[in-house]
């Protein structure tokens, strides 16, 4: 049974959610934030209404949505002071136009087709050295990011504070052409952990090294909740157990995807179901297959339910992060959004593969399942 905000209920056999690990924004309890008298909002709740020209504003935060608003809104402001904890190792953006010549060659189905596994199987090459040869990212690819560096950051202060100290791949890449440009204006102010945030006053930011910086606007791109939890409302199975009794310890779930004690309930984009080098979609479709082939089994072995084994989620669980000591989101020496906060296990990404995931899924072992 689902129960709305309005007081509605349905009523429904199986359930698939899609809340989104990326859809509960995060934003640090700092020291009186909620005295300051301007403008502040999330970027995940961008205020479209209100006029960011000529205004002093601040963005706190250097990860993935930083890196899109800050060249953004450098050229609109009148000051930029961006507020970052730690560096992102950034590569650049390789995107191009295709040919005429070559767009008429798309249209040819084979080699639309062959273009694509190409670059599939170009991204899967990644993992080798996310896994098993974290020694290649150093040889390929933090060349590239320290030569993106040093080709469009002229000022060796800011070339310093935006250079990472840990493994690229530890914390998600960045992929921009137009970020460091913007860090480089002359309205813009790049402020690291050696000049950050002491505390929010009403005027602005007072910072580590006690100066106080003025504002008209806070933009915060702090992130969302991503392995803490998986919803912003209350899922129950059994005896109306919560999940978070089963994510005690940590987020986890069979195939991130299945979960014992909640029958017919299918979670996409589970725990350890991200993917850092290739597109989420070919793990959800891999996910709806799974939960696709559940349906069906149950509904042919005239069954009312079907879930994982207490068993069969431990092995797999167990497994997961066994395997994810090897890799650099684990070993790379940072912390990172991937890692739950409590139990400091990586929840956000799958070790391995995403054809492996796919095999993995499609593979259905009714030794792991009980249907009821």
């Amino acid at each position: 049974m689902i129960s709305t905000r309005d007081g509605r209920t349905f009523c429904a056999r199986f359930v698939i959610l899609g809340p989104g690990p990326l859809s509960n924004p995060k934003i640090p309890d700092f020291e009186g934030r909620d005295t300051f008298e301007g403008h502040s909002f999330h970027s995940n709740a961008w205020d479209h209404d209100y006029d960011l020209a000529g205004k002093r504003v601040a963005v706190i935060g250097s990860g993935a949505s930083a890196a899109q608003i800050i060249p953004a809104i450098a050229p609109e402001v009148g000051e930029l002071h961006v507020f970052q904890r730690t560096p992102h190792w950034v590569l650049p953006r390789r995107d191009r136009k295709f040919s005429r010549l070559e767009r008429a060659l798309l249209k040819n189905r084979r080699v639309y087709g062959a273009l694509r596994s190409a670059i599939y199987l170009g991204l899967e090459t990644r993992v080798i050295g996310f896994k098993y040869f974290p020694r290649l990212l150093d040889l390929v690819a933090k060349r590239q990011a320290l030569a993106h560096i040093a080709r469009q950051i002229p000022d060796p202060e800011i070339r310093r504070k935006v250079t990472p100290d840990y493994t690229i791949g530890c914390k998600r890449v960045i992929v921009s052409s137009t970020l460091y440009p913007a860090l480089c204006r002359p309205n813009v102010k790049l402020h690291d952990s050696s000049d950050g945030i002491d505390e929010i006053v009403p005027a602005g930011i007072i910072t580590t090294g006690g100066d106080k910086v003025e504002l008209d606007a806070i933009v915060y791109a702090t992130g969302y909740d991503a392995t803490d939890g998986a919803t912003t409302f209350t899922v129950t199975g059994h005896d109306s157990t919560p999940i978070t009794d089963l994510w005690a310890e940590f987020p986890r779930a069979y195939l991130g995807t299945t979960m014992p004690g909640f029958p017919n309930l299918f979670l996409m984009l589970g725990p350890n179901t991200g993917i850092g080098h290739t597109s989420a979609l070919f793990i959800m479709e891999s996910q709806l297959r799974y939960a696709l082939d559940c349906i069906q089994r149950t509904r042919r072995n005239n069954r009312h339910a079907i879930e994982p084994s207490v068993e069969a989620e431990d092995r797999y669980t167990e497994w997961v992060h066994r395997a994810m000591e090897r890799t650099v989101w684990k070993s790379g020496g940072c912390s990172s959004w991937y890692q739950n906060s409590s139990s400091g296990k990586v929840i956000a990404m799958y070790p391995g593969f995403s054809f492996s995931y796919r095999f993995r899924a499609g593979r259905f072992r009714s030794e792991d399942h009980i249907f009821t």
